[in-house]
C-alpha cells in the first residue's frame, strides 16, 4: 500500500497518489526560494545602508514611515539575507535628510531639544540648592 506523503527535502507533502504535478510545484517552489536566498546572500551589503529596526533606533522615524517611504519612491531599499531570512535595507543618511525634512519629525526634534534643556535647568537648580544645604 502506498503512503500519501512523499518526501521533499526535509518534510513531507501529502499529495494524492499519482498526483505528481503537486510534488513537482512544491520542489520548483523550494528552489526558487533557495535560489533568491542565494542571490540576497551574494550581494554586497553598502556603507550606510540598514535596516529598518537600525533606522528606526537612529532616527526616531516609524517602521510604518520607512515604509510608506520607501514604498512611493521617496527613499531606495533592498532586500539582503538577514539572519532570520531576507529583511529590507534603506540608506541611513537619506532617511536622516527626509526625516528632518519633515515637519512631524522636526516637531519631535525640538520637543526631545527642549526636553534636554528642561533637564540641564532641572540639575542646575539640585546643584545650587545642595551647594546651600552644603551637601556638594
Amino acid at each position: 500500500m502506498s503512503s500519501p506523503y512523499q518526501m521533499i527535502g526535509s518534510c513531507s507533502v501529502a499529495v494524492p497518489d499519482g498526483g505528481g504535478n503537486r510534488v513537482d510545484e512544491a520542489e520548483s517552489s523550494i528552489n526558487d526560494w533557495d535560489r533568491m536566498l542565494g542571490e540576497l546572500a551574494a550581494q554586497p551589503v553598502e556603507e550606510g545602508w540598514v535596516t529598518l529596526e537600525e533606522a528606526t533606533g537612529a532616527t526616531g522615524v516609524s517602521r510604518s514611515t520607512l515604509r510608506s517611504w520607501y514604498r512611493s519612491g521617496l527613499i531606495p531599499s533592498k532586500m539582503v539575507a538577514g539572519a532570520h531570512g531576507p529583511q529590507r535595507i534603506v540608506p541611513l543618511d537619506l532617511v536622516v535628510d527626509r526625516a528632518l525634512g519633515s515637519s512631524r519629525s522636526l516637531r519631535q526634534l525640538e520637543q526631545a531639544r527642549s526636553f534636554q534643556a528642561e533637564l540641564e535647568e532641572l540639575r542646575r537648580r539640585i546643584e545650587t540648592i545642595e551647594r546651600q544645604l552644603g551637601m556638594s
